[in-house]
């Protein structure tokens, strides 16, 4: 199963957010258990690690982020485009080498202003959140950015936030009554269950450093690793994404056909469309954020692989043969709906393009351009892959009775 930073990145956060408000209240502003500035800075730490994970994986990877080209072609090679990437991807030379270069300042250097003070970690939460916040509009990347605007959040103390809170009243008043009392010395005698607080925060502390000394090794190695758990419960981690960018977008087409002969060139082969990656050329790119298409995305791996590096593609292909609901709830369109399934299926391997806004074909209303490069898998039907199915113990799919 392919893991991409978001189960990681989910996992750790969840993890820390346990330790963020105290355990047996609902109040809005515990008075005697004010959030720990161990779990603040366990955040601000992770936050750190995510961009520097991701700005140096670039910079040790794909030489166009060097060179400065890498936005040249991300938007229409990332694995899942929505409708603003067709646009951005028509930007001028001189704003995608900006992107670029904005990029690699972004997550090289605004982390460690984390570092210097409270107002320059201000500037560091605001300048993560609004990149994110480009990355949601700009391209299908499920949850990841939401989520890492999570631990951006820490950035930003009390005095920052509290535009967003009404002035005499509700929380807003809570913190400051606390903050008076705490600047007057009337700080309550800490209770038992406090004390056992703040020694859990300090093991939490102790323990997160302790497991982060691989994580930083791995980010100063010239072999750094992406997407990396060093102890078994993913509790501390070590991420990046886009080490390498796709130059051309190339996209596996499944068709089927009622034809017994599959050779036979009056056969008429009929897409399968799915969910939301690239096929219809006339539909228009998805916007899916914060959901996850994951077979979708898989399938854009599949595209540069081969099949017999994705073998879970043959897979689908004999269920498709099947016209199993499970694969084909999937799907979004099944052209054999309401019918018998398809004789044979077979993968076809095309070249996308994204049309040029105001062209002909772009008038015409295609979103994308292809080209056939030629057969991905060759036509297969239940029988020919029964022993391909049984050598991987993989359950035969079952032909309908009006078919046997």
């Amino acid at each position: 199963m392919m893991c991409a930073g978001w189960e990681t990145q989910l996992l750790e956060t969840g993890f820390l957010a346990i330790f963020l408000c105290p355990l047996w209240t609902l109040s809005q502003v515990p008075r005697r258990c004010p959030p720990s500035l161990v779990c603040i800075w366990t955040f601000r730490w992770l936050i750190v690690r995510i961009m520097l994970g991701a700005g140096l994986i670039k910079i040790r990877g794909d030489k166009c982020w060097r060179d400065l080209t890498c936005m040249d072609y991300h938007y229409e090679t990332q694995p899942v485009p929505n409708p603003m990437s067709y646009y951005m991807h028509r930007s001028p030379r001189w704003f995608h080498v900006f992107e670029t270069s904005s990029n690699h300042f972004i997550e090289l250097v605004v982390p460690f202003f984390t570092f210097f003070g409270r107002r320059m970690c201000v500037i560091n939460g605001a300048i993560q959140i609004l990149f994110q916040v480009v990355l949601i509009v700009s391209g299908n990347l499920s949850f990841l950015n939401w989520l890492t605007i999570v631990p951006s959040l820490a950035c930003f103390d009390d005095a920052s936030l509290g535009f967003l809170f009404r002035a005499g009243g509700g929380a807003k008043k809570a913190v400051l009554d606390i903050q008076n009392e705490d600047a007057a010395g009337r700080t309550p005698k800490p209770s038992k269950g406090m004390l056992i607080r703040r020694v859990v925060n300090v093991s939490l502390g102790v323990m997160i450093g302790f497991l982060s000394v691989p994580v930083v090794m791995n980010l100063l190695s010239s072999k750094q690793v992406m997407n990396t758990s060093f102890d078994p419960l993913g509790i501390v981690n070590t991420y990046g994404a886009f080490g390498s960018i796709t130059k051309e977008r190339t996209e596996v087409i499944f068709q089927g056909t009622l034809s017994p002969d599959p050779k036979d060139p009056d056969a008429v082969w009929e897409e399968y469309q799915f969910l939301c990656k690239p096929g219809d050329v006339y539909r228009r790119p998805c916007l899916i954020s914060p959901y996850h298409y994951r077979l979708d995305w898989l399938m854009w791996f599949a595209a540069f692989q081969t099949y017999e590096q994705s073998v879970w593609v043959i897979h689908i292909a004999g269920r498709l043969l099947s016209n199993d609901s499970t694969v084909l709830s999937l799907l979004d369109h099944n052209p054999f709906q309401g019918r018998d399934p398809p004789r044979w299926v077979r993968g076809e391997h095309f070249r996308y393009k994204f049309s040029v806004p105001g062209s002909a074909s772009a008038v015409q209303g295609k979103w994308w351009l292809r080209k056939r490069i030629g057969p991905y898998f060759p036509a297969v039907d239940l029988e020919a892959l029964r022993g391909y199915f049984q050598s991987r113990n993989w359950p035969h799919p079952h032909l309908p009775r009006n078919r046997m």
